[in-house]
């Protein structure tokens, strides 16, 4: 009996994923073709090798490793809407947590289909697979970056499946079926970036990543792009469907980005002051990276660029005349998604691998192949959170439950506005 329940919600869900309006189709159609695209281009990549990207010996991780490293970020800033929502009890938050759960859950998918689309022999990764292979616990980092990546795809498959379960089927939940690991999974986020920052620092030859405030980076620029794209998800929830968004949970969101965008230049200025002013040889990368390095100076004007996107959001959200919700807040949020994902990818993965131990100068750009391949994969990723996201909302709102369930839906409230200051009346006279 429960297996045809079970059976049946599978079936409503994929049905109303499946519905929308002329809009709708259009997008999903478009994300489908780009996807589609995208694995055209991988055919190649798995059929001809790697010689059809511009990877080398040289520089052996390309742009997928980049995007790899930016999405671990997205994955972890779940816990900036978890933390509120269950440790401090807001409720305006906790209406919205689960659509952060579902994009922590497709940006771990992401970052797996980054690291499969990047690889030359993507089938020996059964090398790795408990039972089938050797995972080399404890003393491999990659091992430990698996075991993580793979536990936070299931917390974050499971808690949102149980509670949107229970909500479809009018059913309160149990809170020792999924606050134990919603607990869990706030220590899990911080571990996932953790994990990945001791992966590149613990690479001895590539003295551009040993740096201890590698992993202190990687949490801080998780806490200013993780709030940037959640602000632009949940204006898009807001403006095209039911589900209520109030102006509190964008006044947190923006509240995180004012703490950690200055947090962010406040590092980097340490790395900068390391690097330049003691005049070391293993400042080369840094070297190259931001002034070029013997003629070569590929990454420049880009990790420039990425400092004055970033420069630009900081005043836009520091400065008090800037409105919430206004398109100078959505600019900031897009400067910021765009700066950090440059400081944090292709900022950080190449010029390690420049120069080379050899002190060899291989500059790397990413093919119009491999630039196929990882636009289909996000485009995938995009496709995979609106069908999830769809569903979602629609239990949260009701309109997606077991007939005559006895527990009704959230109430959709009316969204909460910043109201006009009052004048004070007189006071009356003596």
């Amino acid at each position: 009996m429960i297996i045809i329940r079970y059976l049946k919600f599978w079936l409503r869900m994929v049905l109303f994923a499946a519905r929308g309006g002329k809009l709708f189709y259009a997008w999903v159609g478009s994300l489908a073709l780009v996807a589609a695209y995208g694995a055209y281009h991988y055919y190649d990549h798995v059929i001809e090798g790697l010689a059809v990207t511009n990877m080398s010996d040289q520089v052996s991780w390309g742009i997928g490793i980049a995007n790899f490293v930016y999405f671990v970020g997205v994955a972890a800033s779940a816990a900036l809407i978890i933390t509120p929502a269950y440790v401090f009890m807001r409720k305006d938050i906790k209406e919205v947590v689960l659509i952060a759960q579902v994009l922590a859950f497709v940006a771990v998918v992401l970052c797996l289909l980054f690291i499969v689309t990047d690889m030359g022999r993507p089938e020996r990764l059964w090398h790795i697979m408990p039972l089938l292979g050797k995972l080399n616990l404890p003393g491999s980092l990659l091992a430990w970056d698996v075991v993580v990546f793979n536990g936070y795809l299931v917390l974050n498959l499971h808690i949102p499946g149980y509670l949107l379960w229970r909500r479809y089927n009018g059913v309160e939940p149990s809170p020792w079926a999924y606050l134990p690991f919603i607990f869990i999974a706030m220590g899990w986020a911080v571990s996932l970036h953790v994990v990945t920052a001791f992966l590149l620092g613990g690479l001895g030859s590539r003295h551009f990543w040993n740096t201890a405030i590698l992993a202190p980076r990687f949490l801080i620029t998780t806490g200013a792009s993780g709030p940037a794209m959640l602000t632009l998800i949940f204006y898009a929830v807001r403006r095209l469907t039911p589900l209520a968004v109030k102006d509190s949970v964008f006044e947190y969101l923006r509240t995180v980005m004012q703490v950690t965008l200055p947090i962010n230049f406040f590092l980097i200025g340490c790395e900068v002051f390391y690097e330049f002013y003691t005049g070391k040889l293993t400042s080369a990368s840094a070297q190259y990276l931001y002034f070029g390095l013997h003629g070569y100076h590929g990454l420049t004007v880009i990790i420039w660029s990425a400092v004055a996107m970033n420069t630009v959001a900081m005043i836009i959200l520091l400065s008090s005349r800037m409105k919430l919700l206004s398109w100078v807040h959505f600019l900031a949020c897009g400067l910021t998604i765009f700066g950090i994902w440059i400081e944090k990818g292709m900022g950080l993965i190449f010029p390690g691998f420049t120069p080379t131990p050899l002190g060899e100068i291989v500059e790397y750009f990413p093919s119009m192949a491999e630039v196929a391949v990882n636009v289909g994969v996000l485009a995938l990723g995009m496709l995979l959170f609106t069908l999830m996201a769809k569903v979602t909302i629609g239990i949260l709102t009701g309109e997606l439950r077991v007939p005559g369930s006895e527990l009704p839906p959230p109430a959709t409230e009316p969204l909460v506005t910043a109201e006009p200051p009052q004048e004070p009346e007189p006071a009356p006279a003596v």
